[in-house]
Parts: structure tokens; sequence; C-alpha cells
């Protein structure tokens, strides 16, 4: 099965209407020192986060303590609808915006490195580093956002899991996407993204293909995806894993968003029993 449409270039961004879904907007935005970014949150709940470097930002001062995502915690700056922005870059200035329709009364906030939770996942070889830049225990409407570092040749976003459905309790639908950066930048890693039969296999085959199955729009999934630095790889259901290169060290900025902001999530049956965390 194809990737196309699911690997998009991240300066380039993508829109609900280019993603073929309801809720996510993506880009990443680049300014040389004195440059000034400004710009609308329209009806969109609108976060910008600081991949590197920093800037003096209109009502809240100097932001951005790190060089590169490889070190340290992010800041962010998370605006509601009907508010707007203007930055201006003091060094080189790296950032993710990231925004969905919402409606919201809450204040505009700097989530500083201090204020990023940080949790150890995993055991081993799957062992990762996570930074909550905004979880469901936050204040904030519609958006979801988490950074991930995982060491060169462990697995992440594992065991694979899913989000594609709304189950009070069980499961939410929550759009995704992964925005990757590699230490050294040649590196990559390979992205899982696959769905599942609803009916098992008889005599020991593979049940037939279903109705639309092999087909980006509704049907199933099995995709293998290698993803390289500055990629932007969207999810738009199924199971979801990652497995870093050895020699790679790899970052990735997840955004999520849905009807209902709650991570609720499924795990593979299958690979459940290999499930070594707490969902948080």
């Amino acid at each position: 099965m194809s990737d196309v449409g699911l690997v998009h270039n991240a300066a380039d961004g993508i829109r609900p209407a280019t993603a073929g879904w309801t809720y996510l907007s993506f880009r990443t935005v680049r300014c040389k020192p004195d440059e000034e970014l400004t710009g609308p949150t329209g009806n969109e709940e609108t976060a910008l986060i600081w991949l590197g470097g920093s800037a003096e930002v209109e009502g809240f001062g100097e932001v951005g303590e790190r060089e590169d995502v490889f070190n340290g915690k992010p800041s962010a700056l998370l605006l509601p609808p009907g508010a707007g922005y203007r930055v201006r870059a003091r060094t080189p200035l790296h950032l993710a915006i990231v925004s969905a329709p919402a409606e919201s009364t809450l204040p505009a906030r700097l989530i500083r490195p201090d204020d990023v939770r940080v949790e150890i996942r995993g055991k081993g070889v799957t062992e990762r580093r996570i930074h909550w830049i905004l979880s469901e225990k936050d204040p904030g409407t519609r958006l979801l956002l988490v950074e991930v570092l995982t060491p060169a040749g462990h697995w992440s976003t594992y065991p694979p899991h899913k989000h594609d459905e709304d189950r009070a309790g069980v499961e939410r639908a929550l759009e995704e996407l992964y925005y990757y950066r590699f230490n050294p930048e040649q590196g990559f890693a390979f992205q899982g993204i696959y769905t599942k039969p609803s009916r098992p296999p008889s005599s020991g085959f593979p049940p037939p293909p279903l109705a639309g199955e092999g087909q980006l729009g509704g049907g199933g999934l099995n995709l293998s995806i290698r993803a390289r630095h500055d990629d932007l790889v969207l999810v738009p259901r199924g199971y979801h894993v990652v497995s870093a290169a050895p020699g790679y060290d790899c970052y990735y900025l997840n955004a999520m968003a849905g009807a209902v902001r709650e991570w609720l999530f499924t795990t593979d049956p299958d690979h459940e029993w290999l499930m070594d965390w707490k969902k948080s």
C-alpha cells in the first residue's frame, strides 16, 4: 500500500483539507535574528512550540531556552481562538505551529520548560523520554501535544496502539501527526501504520480482502514508512508504532485533536502483554 498523502514537508505544512481530516493543522517556521512573525488564530486553538532558539513574544517577554530539540525541554505559547501573536526572533528561531478549530474562553498561556512534565516510558530497547507539553490534565480545549525522544535503535509508540473510534471510557477518536528530527540529521526511523480485519482467519489461511481494503480512503492499512529528518507523517487511523534506526537518535513531536479531548487508546491485543507503562 502506498504512503502517498501521509508524508508531508513540514515547512509546507498541512490543513484539514490537505490532510483529509477534520481538525489538525501543522507547519514549521524558521526566522532569522530580528525577523518578526505575526498571525491571527482565527477560529482555532493555536500552539507555537519552540523547537530551537529564542524570541521576544509580545505580552510574555523572552521565550526559548534550548538550541534544538535534543537539548532541553520546550517552551510553548497556547492561544485561544480570536487572538493573535507577535514574535521577534533574538537568535535563529525554529517553531512548530499547531492548531485546530475550537471554542474557548481560556486566556493565552505561556508554557515554560519547567512546566513540561517528563516521563520515562518503557524498558530496555523500548525505553524513551516523554515531554508532556499539553496533556488532557492541562487547561486546553482541543489540542494534545507531546514530544518523544527515542534513543538510537529503540522502539517507540510501543506496543502498537490506536485511537480511531469513539467508545466512551475505552477509546477516543483522535487525529495524530508526527513531526520528525534526527541526530545526526541523515538518520531515519520506520513508522508502521496498520489496521486489522474485523474477523479472524479460518483454516489457517488469511481472510480475503475486505471491501475497499488497500485503498487509503476507508479500507485497510499496512504501511511501513521510512520517516526522515523534517518529515511530517499523518496517522489517519489504525495501530501505529515507531522504530529508530541504530546510530540515530529520533525526536518526534506528536499533536493530536478530536471531538473529545481525552487520550484513550486501544493496544493491539496481540501485543498487549508487552505493555510496561501506565496510561497517563
